[in-house]
């Protein structure tokens, strides 16, 4: 840091003690208040009062409100002050005639960023501004540090995230942004119980992290004396239940996978995971079209339509579709059929031809080829369907056509939002899968998960026809509210260590 900006913070936290001390002498000590009662926010009263005409007051009623002051201006004998809590801002108004000379001198030693209580009767001034009259302060809290600077904001990206608290309090945008997200999980919540889903909570703690291709975070059990995986995936306890018999169930949960940070990855993020007994994955397309289409309404009021970046996304239905091999063959120009890519010599040789590095299994290599190949070109709702087996070990094949199996997953904005397939029923046929994957991950594909085998032993006692999906509820936010980077939509981002 330069030494004259630390001399400076140093100098205007010094003078914000100054200030604490002299409330402190004068009125008591801000931080001993326990409560404050308020009778309405900001965007209430905004909404109440919004028939004023300048010069006109509503002083036959008094309103008490709390929040952070935003800005301060005294002339003479009075003050002009910005107040903004949850809702919004709201201009403050107090004479020293009206509240005293020691409560007047209270306000000279308020700060941006203080914690205040006022009480007020609401007016419109002669310039136009819907303003409280304040008849009585509370000092609530002291900001001993000072916010940036109020015109430019929180500018720098990386203290933002490290101190998210700072970027809500002066980012209004970004604090929508949050609320937005809040928002968009409760009316999941409420569509998906609607049809009636049950809600549960599966260990993130695990023996064996399952359901996914992804590298574990490990810990250890002190208690057990044993190492432990922190879940990639709530797929394989929530079929569990699915065996035991509850039928349509759903978690809103964090996973953790031990890979890359970027604009669309963070180590740590939410995910919903949905199964159904006796439903197949065109039911389960049906209903991610009509979840997505209802939550794009939510946030922009009643449209579908989602502007993200320079592209306006179109949640209206039926969203389009093509099929994996279908797609690969169409943005290859014809270079890359089925035929090739179902080759593991020929999916190599793909490798070799895009410029990308070659892969230690078949699978890996389709995976990269795609998303080299079709993922960008996929910005409007698009469902990719008919997967290859050999990258869907729990989906179940297609009744015509062994190599693929009955899977989809939605792209939209060039982003994977979800996937879903008709699930693997079949004990012997996911012995066998797993199997397989114990092998490459024996020949080094450390991102193959180790076979979980009590999840076979599950199949065995019979598992109804079912479908699931996984959404992910952190890019679907990001489309949703129009952020372009993941930790734009994680209020506490995963960074790496500070100083």
């Amino acid at each position: 840091m330069d030494a004259d900006v630390g001399k400076t913070e140093a100098a205007l936290i010094a003078s914000r003690r100054e200030h604490l001390e002299r409330l402190r002498a004068r009125s008591g000590d801000p931080f001993e208040q326990t409560r404050y009662e308020t009778g309405a926010t900001s965007a209430e009263l905004a909404a109440r009062y919004g028939f004023l005409e300048n010069g006109q007051d509503a002083s036959s009623e008094m309103w008490s409100v709390a929040g952070r002051l935003l800005g301060k201006r005294t002339m003479g004998k009075t003050v002009f002050a910005d107040l903004q809590d949850a809702t919004g801002r709201l201009q403050l108004y107090a004479r020293k005639d009206e509240i005293g000379e020691s409560t007047f001198a209270d306000w000279d030693d308020l700060e941006r960023g203080d914690i205040i209580g006022v009480r007020g009767y609401m007016f419109r001034s002669k310039m136009g501004e819907l303003t409280l009259h304040v008849h009585n302060l509370t000092v609530l809290g002291k900001s001993l540090q000072p916010l940036p600077d109020k015109w430019h904001g929180l500018q720098d990206v990386e203290k933002r995230y490290r101190q998210r608290y700072v970027d809500l309090i002066v980012n209004p945008d970004v604090r929508e942004t949050f609320l937005q997200r809040s928002r968009i999980v409760s009316e999941m919540r409420r569509f998906i119980d609607a049809q009636g889903f049950y809600e549960v909570e599966t260990p993130t703690l695990l023996h064996v992290a399952g359901g996914a291709a992804a590298r574990p975070f490990l810990t250890h059990a002190n208690a057990l004396d044993q190492t432990m995986q922190l879940r990639i995936a709530t797929e394989l306890n929530l079929k569990r239940l699915i065996v035991g018999g509850i039928d349509r169930v759903y978690e809103i949960g964090r996973i953790f996978r031990n890979e890359g940070i970027d604009t669309t990855h963070n180590p740590e993020f939410t995910m919903l995971e949905l199964y159904a007994a006796y439903w197949n994955v065109h039911d389960m397309l049906e209903f991610n079209e009509a979840l997505l289409a209802r939550l794009a309404e939510t946030v922009s009021g009643g449209d579908t339509n989602v502007r993200f970046g320079d592209d306006v996304i179109a949640f209206r239905r039926p969203f389009a579709r093509v099929a994996y091999f279908d797609a690969i063959e169409q943005y290859s120009r014809g270079a890359l059929t089925r035929e090739r890519l179902l080759d593991p010599k020929g999916a190599a040789s793909a490798l070799q031809d895009l410029g990308l590095p070659p892969s230690p299994a078949h699978g890996h290599a389709l995976d990269k080829i795609f998303d080299r190949v079709v993922q960008e070109n996929l910005v409007q709702p698009t469902f990719v369907t008919d997967y290859p087996a050999v990258i869907s070990p729990l989906a179940k094949r297609k009744a015509n056509d062994r190599e693929l199996v009955d899977r989809y997953e939605l792209f939209c904005a060039g982003m994977e939002i979800s996937n879903a397939f008709t699930e693997l029923n079949d004990p012997d046929d996911q012995r066998a899968r797993f199997e397989a994957q114990a092998a490459q991950r024996a020949a080094g594909d450390q991102e193959i998960p180790e076979p979980d085998w009590d999840f076979v032993r599950a199949l065995e006692y019979g598992m109804p026809p079912t479908a699931g999906i996984g959404i992910g509820v952190d890019r679907l936010a990001m489309l949703l509210t129009g952020n372009v980077s993941v930790r734009d939509v994680i209020l506490f981002p995963l960074q790496r260590q500070h100083g």
